[in-house]
């Protein structure tokens, strides 16, 4: 079903790095997804005031409220889709977040409201009257929406679509609840209890939750989340076997969508090269992985390699610096000597789990830096950097 959906709704399907093929994936899974949602919502509300039901009912309009999530995930993904203008010069990809963020809103309003009807049920019970139709709408349920797990993980995974791979979860998360209404639908011929207020509560908060969590993954890549370590352990190894490339730091990766990755990187060469051959360096590395899809900026930093007293200098602050056990790295290391003084010049970058004041490890490492040779009045020049992927 998946398989002939798919073919019949996406052209070229495996090319999934075709913004327009990654869009059409995503209006296919919104719009499977609103038919299935606005069916069984239906469904489920027509036999939950048939047969009073407010659990059934509470069930149906999270089907509904799902319903609307994916007409909210169709319109973005055609939105995302569009290709950059003067206004919005890195695209409109983080449209696809802001229809996770919307659809949060509305799932947490649904939840609220049902969450008070609940509470007004619990206080005032009514035996709801049982019935095979109910029973069977609510089977049929948890079948559909089984496959809609299967459906949306399975299209999110081919696209690498954070959004689509929630709605999967969304589904199963149906299952569980609808599972938990028709138990309650049981119990309640079988014995005397009367759960349909306190499972209405339930699904209520189960609504909400969803809500939150939801907000809380929307906005993270919003706000600019760490980049995937995976990505970044590639795209550090691949720049390191770039022969002439002696060193690399301050990585940045920016995302600005699915499909929309920016990024900037310290490149380090050695002194002694010609500039023209190691600005072509530069050049060939980004090129490689604009091919790949990655927009790279490449910033070249020239070291000095065959300075006997600044490499031995080099390794003794290596040493420092590691032996404070702080995970702290340091980069662009070079002398300036003077009548009076050497400075001592370098960056460090600083975990972000690490307690201590970057004034404090500053100090610290100036005074073990001049502690090498008094005589050579070593004056350290320390710059902090961030560490924006968390990796070194």
């Amino acid at each position: 079903m998946t398989d002939f959906l798919i073919r019949m709704l996406v052209k070229n399907p495996d090319n999934t790095s075709d913004p327009d093929v990654r869009a059409a994936y995503g209006r296919a899974a919104g719009g499977v997804g609103a038919a299935c949602n606005l069916l069984l919502g239906g469904g489920k509300m027509l036999a939950g005031v048939l047969f009073q039901s407010i659990s059934v009912l509470a069930d149906g309009v999270n089907n509904l409220s799902d319903a609307l999530s994916s007409v909210v995930t169709l319109v973005c993904f055609r939105m995302s889709s569009r290709p950059a203008d003067k206004e919005h010069p890195y695209g409109h990809a983080r449209m696809e977040y802001v229809s996770g963020l919307v659809v949060a809103v509305l799932i947490m309003m649904v939840g609220f409201n049902l969450a008070t009807s609940s509470l007004e049920k619990i206080f005032q019970p009514e035996e709801a009257p049982f019935s095979w139709v109910t029973v069977g709408v609510l089977a049929a349920s948890i079948l559909v929406k089984g496959w809609m797990m299967l459906f949306n993980r399975r299209i999110g995974r081919k696209i690498g679509s954070t959004a689509l791979e929630a709605t999967a979860m969304d589904s199963r998360n149906d299952v569980i609840a609808t599972a938990a209404v028709l138990l309650s639908v049981f119990v309640s011929k079988w014995t005397n209890l009367i759960l349909d207020g306190w499972m209405g509560l339930a699904i209520a908060l189960f609504i909400l939750w969803s809500g939150i969590n939801l907000i809380r993954e929307t906005l993270s890549p919003l706000l600019g989340e760490a980049p995937d370590r995976d990505l970044v352990v590639r795209t550090m190894k691949r720049l390191r076997s770039y022969d002439g490339v002696l060193g690399i730091h301050d990585l940045m990766v920016h995302d600005y969508g699915p499909g929309r990755c920016f990024a900037s990187v310290h490149v380090e060469v050695d002194a002694r090269e010609d500039v023209m051959v190691s600005h072509d360096l530069c050049d060939k590395i980004e090129r490689d992985f604009a091919g790949e899809g990655m927009n790279l900026v490449v910033h070249m930093d020239p070291i000095i390699t065959d300075d006997a007293e600044l490499n031995a200098l080099r390794r003794e602050v290596v040493g420092i610096v590691a032996g404070m056990k702080e995970g702290i790295t340091l980069h662009d290391f070079r002398i300036v000597r003077g009548y009076t003084h050497t400075n001592v010049i370098f960056d460090i970058v600083i975990p972000a789990e690490c307690s201590r004041s970057a004034e404090s490890i500053k100090a610290e490492i100036a005074e073990k830096v001049r502690a090498l040779d008094p005589a050579a009045h070593y004056y350290t020049v320390i710059g902090v950097d961030r560490n924006y992927t968390e990796l070194v």
